[in-house]
């Protein structure tokens, strides 16, 4: 094939909760696009990111966690992420090194036998396990499914992230380009800056707060004759007791959910940020279908 010829194509990443999906694809991009947790079900939309070279073009999809749902919104996700399996030209099903084999493998795979893309095995955290321990867990999945490549990976750590990017490439066929060689994503600033804000959430609440949280971005305005943009994001949560402790006592952790989400934010937007964060309680949000619309849970996204 010749060397002019541009590739491109679509990937989507799937894979179990929590298996380091959107950490593969921050690292992949070279920036947060999408948000990182240690808790499950951490993305919740279907997260574009756009990797541009000379010659070609790769738009990652990085999808909410296969899951079995017990709300709305867990359906809404499982819907996102199984329709994105039949609208690419490759897969990459992302397993961590440290777990192993579990049933909610088996139900991605159970998926994967209807669809004609082909499909990756991507073993993610090798860094936290022993070599010896990769070779036994490599010939298990073969055996399960007819994966077209299995690459190893530490998306943490960036180990032969370069090397799956190769591959990936590899399968793609001449195509044009998507998206200008500047996009990193095709969400707006205002899905990010509430996604960042989120995080901060995540990662400073107890277990009870993660599931019942959504961020939603009221107001982004440029002040005029200055570089500081004005932010205002609403943050919902189920119940008061919830409420409470996001605010934190005296207002500390709200405090420190908006200092660290506006460090994150201006590194975004490259501009100073000023950021007022309230927070509202709209009881069971997650089962109600117009909630999760007014949120940005549509139907009509995937």
């Amino acid at each position: 094939m010749s060397k002019d010829v541009f590739k491109s194509g679509f990937v989507s990443i799937v894979g179990r909760p929590n298996v380091g999906k959107s950490t593969l694809l921050n690292e992949v991009i070279g920036q947060k696009i999408a948000i990182m947790s240690d808790k499950a079900q951490t993305t919740r939309n279907k997260v574009q990111g756009v990797y541009t070279t000379n010659d070609s073009q790769v738009v990652f999809i990085d999808t909410p966690g296969i899951h079995k749902p017990k709300h709305k919104l867990g359906d809404f996700m499982i819907k996102m992420a199984q329709s994105s399996l039949n609208e690419v030209d490759l897969i990459l099903f992302v397993i961590n090194a440290e777990e192993g084999y579990g049933a909610g493998d088996q139900y991605i795979i159970d998926r994967l036998q209807n669809v004609e893309s082909p499909v990756f095995l991507v073993i993610n955290k090798i860094d936290q396990v022993h070599p010896e321990q990769l070779f036994p867990m490599i010939n298990f999945y073969k055996d399960k499914y007819s994966f077209a490549e299995i690459v190893p990976i530490s998306a943490l750590q960036g180990n032969n992230v370069n090397t799956l990017l190769e591959q990936v490439v590899d399968y793609l066929e001449e195509g044009p380009q998507y998206y200008p060689s500047d996009h990193v994503t095709d969400h707006p600033e205002r899905f990010i800056v509430a996604e960042l804000v989120r995080e901060k959430v995540l990662h400073l609440t107890r277990e009870e707060i993660p599931h019942s949280v959504t961020v939603v971005t009221e107001q982004m305005i440029k002040r005029e004759g200055s570089d500081v943009i004005d932010i205002h994001v609403t943050v919902v949560v189920e119940r008061s007791s919830q409420k409470g402790i996001i605010i934190g006592k005296q207002g500390k952790m709200l405090k420190e959910v908006g200092k660290r989400a506006r460090q994150d934010i201006e590194a975004l937007l490259g501009s100073r940020v000023f950021m007022e964060i309230w927070v509202k309680v709209v009881k069971d949000w997650r089962n109600k279908p117009s909630s999760l619309r007014d949120y940005g849970y549509r139907e009509d996204d995937y």
